[in-house]
């Protein structure tokens, strides 16, 4: 999260460089135990590169199947490790191929962890 130096009333936001590293991290640990994770991305300030102080980090996150309805999914995942609030989105990969043909329109996306092709399937 944000700290606030002991000699100065100024917040330090942490640079999205260091953001995104954070979460490339969080999938890196969480993607071998959590099989039904397939991609993981960010979209929104990041994204686009107006990043700045207060900004949240916007993801997506990419499952095989989820039993649970789309407004519970967030709950599941658990990244109040990373150093910005965040605000996650839970996709089955059926649902993101349909909003994907659709146009999804999130603006750019950054995917920066997928599970090896190997892996998804099984093998």
């Amino acid at each position: 999260m944000p700290v606030r130096s002991l000699s100065s009333s100024v917040l330090k936001w942490p640079e999205a460089e260091a953001v995104v590293a954070e979460l490339h991290r969080w999938a890196e640990a969480i993607g071998p135990a959590r099989k039904e994770l397939l991609r993981v991305g960010y979209f929104g300030s990041c994204a686009r590169g107006n990043w700045g102080v207060g900004s949240d980090l916007d993801v997506i996150l990419i499952v095989e199947s989820s039993p649970d309805p789309f407004p519970l999914r967030a709950a599941r995942w658990d990244l109040s490790g990373l150093p910005v609030p965040c605000d996650v989105l839970v996709y089955t990969q059926e649902e993101w191929e349909r909003i994907e043909r659709r146009g999804h329109g999130f603006g750019p996306i950054r995917w920066i962890w997928s599970r090896p092709l190997a892996d998804a399937r099984g093998d």
